[in-house]
């Protein structure tokens, strides 16, 4: 049997990350929301997420920062980034100057969008 892929979503404001991490699990994922991108990081000694969804900008972390640290712990995770600030251009830039390719929705990111975008992950 099958298991449910495990989806971290990651957002500093509790509502975004909680209210995506419920639509997934109507879904069929077992998603769990966090606000601290620290305690995400800390979780996958639990539970490797097969996919990560974090907004890039945060207090503690970058969601960039995030995604590549992820990715160094836990090399399957697929990476899905989402902000709603101008700024990400050129932190996405200098994360490809550095070899990462992460793909960006725009927020607010529609749940079908979401889903459509986790499906071709």
């Amino acid at each position: 049997m099958k298991h449910a892929p495990v989806v971290f979503v990651v957002d500093n404001e509790v509502i975004i990350s909680k209210s995506l991490a419920l639509i997934l699990q109507k879904h069929g994922y077992a998603a769990y929301s966090y606000t601290d991108p620290l305690q995400a990081l800390e979780a996958i000694h639990s539970d490797s997420p097969d996919i990560l969804i974090t907004d890039v900008v945060m207090p503690q972390l970058s969601g960039i920062d995030l995604a590549i640290q992820m990715q160094a712990r836990c090399s399957s995770c697929k990476i899905l980034l989402f902000s709603g600030q101008a700024s990400t251009t050129d932190l996405l830039e200098n994360a490809r100057k550095q070899g990462h390719t992460f793909t960006l929705l725009s927020k607010p990111v529609h749940p079908t969008d979401l889903l459509r975008e986790i499906a071709r992950l």
